[in-house]
């Protein structure tokens, strides 16, 4: 029988199950959205048992529309929204709070207390990012703290916590395995990057039991199975890793220096730095970016928190596109901007800013605005805050890049591909497959299984799409000058 891997990609918007062949191609694909509450201003949540009902229904619909037997499936790989943080009782199995997105900001004022109590070169040196409610540590600590019945039964050992991968797997497994891989776990502020281990320092400090927390297995090892009765089979899961380390290694950037940039609902552009952990001294993030036979590999990181979502945004609250897809026919509908910078702080700014209290803003609105300057400006606003993370990326690595490697869904958008190549000046190089956060965490679970032989053979299985070269006459130039006027202007407006 011919074997298959199967991908599930829980992401923020939707759970999808994707079954790759050996050649890498994607034979099948299913994809279920779910609900996103906004509760208050800058709270953001989901229901964590839709996401796996969500996710189930998809696995089951790849198998039956593929007409596979489900133990042809060699192997499956887990990737996830990471951040993203779950609190459930371990007997019941129920999610004591929603789950707390990565976008969410209600931590953000336990963030800045940290930082008064100058804990953020303690926090930086531990694991690699700066302290913002973005990631999970804060929120798990927000949950515990919102009921004194939930703080009792953390400390009593009766809940569980979990990013998406985590939660997912412990259903999975029918409750069996409680795991979780570096990449995810290097993202709570919680876990000591250069030791590899959970921090029992930064336990203390965020009052977090360190009971309720995951075993840390390699990102590409047999590390669970399937129950047998979830569709059929009981098949090993060999493949953890965060959404945006998975798409690294989908873009087979596994040497030092490698770069990649994911246009999804946010944008993430992250570089290989080895076996080295570099320390930021330009507000990046260091992170690791898997684990693979006890040996570690890490990363720098830029964040944008809105990216997709914009598009989102300019569809759903202003109403001036259908569709996602229509956004690149209605920029093109005018010749330039129109004037216009927009600044997508939709959820606070990330990298290199991290304010979380920015807002959205659109600068130079006159009579004679279109819609189609707005999408226009929306488009060049990801690929400027895209420009804004790699410059600063390219100081601490010391290096200059002459490509970067895009993927995710807002990648295919060619004006946007060809904007970003304008405004960084150098070849932007899409693949064949985009969907290369599922390929990733593919090639993770068949390396472990022995689908794959090794890293050098899937070389052959990545194809380029599309090159994308600088133009030289467009206005670049006046686009980032106003750019950088602007935003610095709004940051002024927040200090």
């Amino acid at each position: 029988m011919e074997k298959y891997i199967l991908a599930i990609d829980a992401g923020t918007t939707s759970s999808r199950a994707i079954l790759f062949d050996k050649n890498a191609e994607s034979i099948e694909i299913a994809q279920y959205e779910f609900n996103q509450f906004f509760p208050k201003e800058g709270w953001v949540e989901h229901d964590a048992i839709e996401i796996w009902n969500t996710q189930l229904k998809a696995i089951k619909e790849v198998i039956k529309k593929s007409k596979i037997d489900p133990n042809q499936i060699d192997s499956i790989g887990v990737t996830n929204q990471r951040e993203t943080t779950v609190v459930w009782n371990k007997k019941t199995g129920k999610p004591v709070f929603n789950a707390i997105v990565w976008q969410d900001r209600r931590t953000a004022n336990f963030c800045d207390q940290l930082k008064k109590d100058n804990k953020t070169e303690l926090i930086q040196n531990k694991t690699g990012l700066v302290i913002d409610a973005y990631f999970s540590g804060t929120k798990i600590k927000w949950i515990l703290d919102s009921d004194p019945k939930i703080r009792t039964q953390a400390d009593a050992g009766e809940l569980l916590f979990g990013t998406i991968d985590t939660w997912l797997i412990w259903n999975l497994t029918d409750r069996e395995s409680h795991i979780t891989d570096p990449s995810n776990a290097s993202r709570t502020l919680l876990y000591n990057i250069k030791e590899d281990i959970w921090d029992d320092e930064l336990l203390l400090l965020f009052n977090i039991p360190k009971k309720i927390l995951p075993e840390v297995v390699d990102s590409s090892s047999i590390s669970a199975y399937v129950d047998e009765k979830i569709f059929g089979a009981k098949t090993p899961i060999s493949g953890i890793a965060g959404d945006q380390q998975a798409a690294l290694f989908g873009q087979l950037c596994t040497d030092k220096g490698d770069i990649k940039n994911t246009y999804g609902t946010g944008c993430f552009c992250m570089m290989n730095t080895g076996k080295t952990f570099v320390k930021s001294k330009n507000k990046m993030l260091s992170t690791i970016a898997w684990r693979i036979g006890g040996e570690v590999t890490y990363a720098l990181e830029g964040s944008v928190f809105v990216a997709g979502a914009l598009i989102q945004w300019l569809r759903d609250k202003l109403g001036i596109i259908k569709s996602a897809s229509e956004v690149e026919d209605l920029a093109k509908s005018v010749d330039n901007n129109g004037g216009l910078t927009f600044i997508p702080a939709l959820s606070g700014l990330a990298a290199p800013y991290w304010d979380p209290y920015a807002q959205g803003t659109i600068y130079g609105i006159t009579r004679g605005t279109e819609n189609g300057h707005i999408a226009r400006a929306a488009l060049e606003s990801i690929a400027l805050r895209t420009r804004d993370i790699i410059i600063e990326m390219e100081k601490d690595a010391d290096i200059k890049f002459s490509s970067l490697k895009v993927d995710g869904g807002a990648s295919n958008n060619n004006l946007l591909m060809q904007i970003q190549s304008n405004l960084l000046n150098t070849k932007v190089i899409r693949p064949k497959t985009t969907e290369t956060t599922a390929l990733g965490v593919a090639f993770l679970a068949g390396l472990a299984t022995g689908f794959w032989k090794d890293i050098p053979s899937l070389n052959n299985l990545w194809i380029k799409d599309k090159s994308f070269l600088p133009i030289k006459e467009t206005n670049s130039d006046k686009i980032i000058e106003l750019w950088d006027l602007r935003i610095n202007n709004l940051l002024k407006i927040n200090e």
